[in-house]
């Protein structure tokens, strides 16, 4: 199947097993955005829109999925599903799913499959975090092809993420179901600094100083892990406003030029 602008892709091959009704928020898809013809790079970069894990917000969206694509990325905007209905592990079962299933149709679709991404905003950057951090190898005895394919991303872009859920967890509870009072293992479990690794991908990080909502100390976190694990990143800490600004050149040019020079 060739890929085509603004289609709409299943991320489960039966959408409905998987979703509680038919409505089109709850059935998770993919929204592909393209280059313009002849600039493609071969990089795909799945975006994970904010919204507390209760709703997306529009302009972590499409937008950002442009943005991309004028500088020959492909963007794949993830429709993930939420909360309350829908709790953990569900969205991270999604993106895990549509990085596997880009990555399989790779070459139909003229991508790099050494070359797919995640980005995330707000809770969508911690989704992204936590598909970076908790994601599955390759398993060739699957019987669904797109099984087989390995659910980590090359590269992670994060911006204003929420990171650990010991300093910031009101404003994504809907992750839990509304759950007033966690256990602080399971904060543990969702906190994502507590679980990079080597293996870790290389990180981009933007967060605000001036962010009430999801404090600067969320990514502070992260970046010291990753710097103490050894996993390369760039963080641009810096003042651009309260939280959810969405696309902002403080930190948009110095991601395409970390891109660049990462060779994407």
């Amino acid at each position: 199947m060739k890929l085509k602008q603004n289609v709409l892709l299943a991320v489960w091959n039966d959408p409905l097993l998987v979703a509680q009704g038919t409505a089109e928020e709850v059935i998770p898809i993919l929204r592909a955005i393209l280059p313009v013809e002849g600039k493609a790079t071969g990089t795909a970069i799945i975006v994970c829109p904010g919204g507390g894990y209760a709703h997306l917000a529009d302009h972590e969206g499409n937008p950002v999925g442009e943005w991309l694509s004028s500088d020959g990325i492909t963007a794949f905007i993830l429709h993930y599903r939420l909360g309350p209905k829908y709790r953990h592990p569900t969205q991270l079962l999604d993106a895990q799913r549509a990085i596997r299933l880009v990555r399989t149709h790779a070459t139909e679709w003229q991508l790099d499959p050494a070359r797919i991404g995640i980005l995330g905003f707000s809770a969508g950057g911690h989704l992204a975090s936590t598909t970076a951090t908790r994601f599955q190898d390759s398993n060739p005895d699957a019987v669904d092809p797109v099984e087989r394919a390995s659910s980590r991303p090359d590269i992670q872009i994060l911006i204003y993420p929420v990171i650990s859920l010991h300093i910031t967890y009101q404003p994504i509870c809907s992750l839990l179901g509304g759950e007033p009072h966690p256990t602080a293992g399971l904060l543990d479990e969702l906190s994502t600094e507590q679980h990079v690794t080597p293996q870790t991908p290389p990180a981009f990080l933007a967060h605000s100083t001036q962010d009430t909502l999801v404090p600067i100390a969320n990514s502070d976190a992260y970046a010291a892990q990753l710097a103490a694990t050894g996993v390369p990143y760039e963080f641009v800490r810096d003042d651009f406003g309260e939280h959810g600004s969405g696309l902002h050149a403080i930190w948009t040019q110095p991601c395409i030029q970390w891109l660049r020079k990462l060779g994407l």
